[in-house]
């Protein structure tokens, strides 16, 4: 009988030795539980063709070539990734809605000896549980918001605060994306159903009555929404705000982007992205900076006409709460040291 779960860390904690998620590897790409592994019972293409006889022919014989395939499909799982299980291996395997081919994949696994279960609901249980805890109700943390001009480092910052037992979500960490027009980072975003797993289960890891960080940001990141409870909570949170020096702050921004700034036709087309807000004669301005090497200048410009005004119309009419204003002078290491020992120190006491 399928298992049934009714809670993201019964998931998480369920006592297998493998989630095996076997669905289409395109399904699988979208999202899929954290941790499970892909061993397809259809390839994309089968999967297309089994759908196709379905609907344009007839379900038996739809069925009836789908189960041909999975048969094949397992086959090969088992003389290749499966191959070295042991007789005493568990694993956990579910579908979209677990019905046939996650029953199927798991039925072969038990004929062999294999304890398989399957997940009541399949994928689709568990994604009602990520959607009610990331949208439907409220978040159960606190969160405090390190707020701050761009380039005060506060992505960094949630790192040392981290390594002070900190409890922190790394938003732009778990969405691939740095959160401005420049934050575009070496591997692909998420889809936007991976990236609410991927928060569901950071914030189920931590403990609610404790404060939890995170960092600045709009309502997306790149390209991602940040899910509705999250934001709520993002919106009602206190605020630590960082202060630096414009200079220290492009100083910082040289060295925090220099992936960017080692790609000099990426970052020009980049800056041309800027011309509907900043017009052309300005943006090729910034240009001749950047192809010229003069990056702490052009850091400086873009914050000083760009970002730091569009920051602060942002906060314009808004009654947030700031339980601290943490001043960074030259942003060195030391300086950001000391500023986490500030922050850590400064978040409400609770629990």
């Amino acid at each position: 009988m399928p298992l049934t779960f009714n809670s993201l860390p019964q998931i998480y904690a369920a006592p297998f030795d493998t989630v095996i998620d076997v669905r289409s590897p395109a399904e699988y790409a979208e999202d899929h539980i954290p941790g499970a592994i892909s061993l397809p019972a259809l390839s994309n293409d089968q999967r297309a063709v089994v759908g196709t006889i379905y609907t344009q022919e007839a379900p038996f014989k739809a069925r009836k070539i789908g189960a041909a395939m999975v048969a094949r499909n397992a086959a090969a799982h088992i003389d290749g990734p499966l191959a070295a299980k042991s007789g005493a291996w568990q694993p956990l395997v579910y579908c979209w809605r677990g019905g046939q081919r996650s029953g199927s994949f798991a039925s072969i696994l038990k004929q062999i000896g294999w304890r398989a279960e399957t997940i009541e609901g399949g994928y689709r249980s568990y994604r009602r549980l990520v959607v009610g805890m990331v949208h439907d109700t409220p978040l159960p943390h606190q969160l405090v918001v390190l707020d701050g001009n761009t380039g005060t480092a506060k992505t960094e910052l949630l790192g040392l605060l981290a390594q002070r037992g900190v409890q922190i979500v790394d938003l732009e960490g778990l969405a691939a994306h740095r959160g401005s027009l420049f934050g575009a980072i070496d591997r692909p975003q998420p889809a936007q159903k991976a990236f609410e797993s991927a928060l569901a289960q950071a914030f189920t890891g931590l403990d609610p009555a404790r404060p939890v960080v995170v960092e600045a940001e709009s309502s997306k990141v790149g390209n991602l929404l940040v899910p509705s409870a999250i934001w709520s909570a993002m919106r009602a949170a206190p605020r630590l705000r960082l202060t630096a020096p414009l200079s220290a702050r492009a100083r910082y921004l040289v060295r925090a982007y220099a992936d960017l700034i080692a790609d000099k036709s990426a970052l020009q087309d980049t800056l041309a992205k800027l011309i509907p807000f900043q017009g052309h004669d300005q943006v090729i301005a910034w240009q001749t900076l950047a192809e010229t090497g003069d990056f702490e200048t052009l850091a400086a410009e873009l914050m000083g006409k760009h970002y730091d005004s569009r920051y602060a119309k942002s906060r314009e009419g808004k009654s947030e709460e700031t339980l601290a204003e943490i001043p960074l002078d030259t942003m060195n290491p030391a300086d950001l040291e000391r500023a986490a020992d500030t922050i850590r120190n400064r978040l409400p006491r609770q629990g």
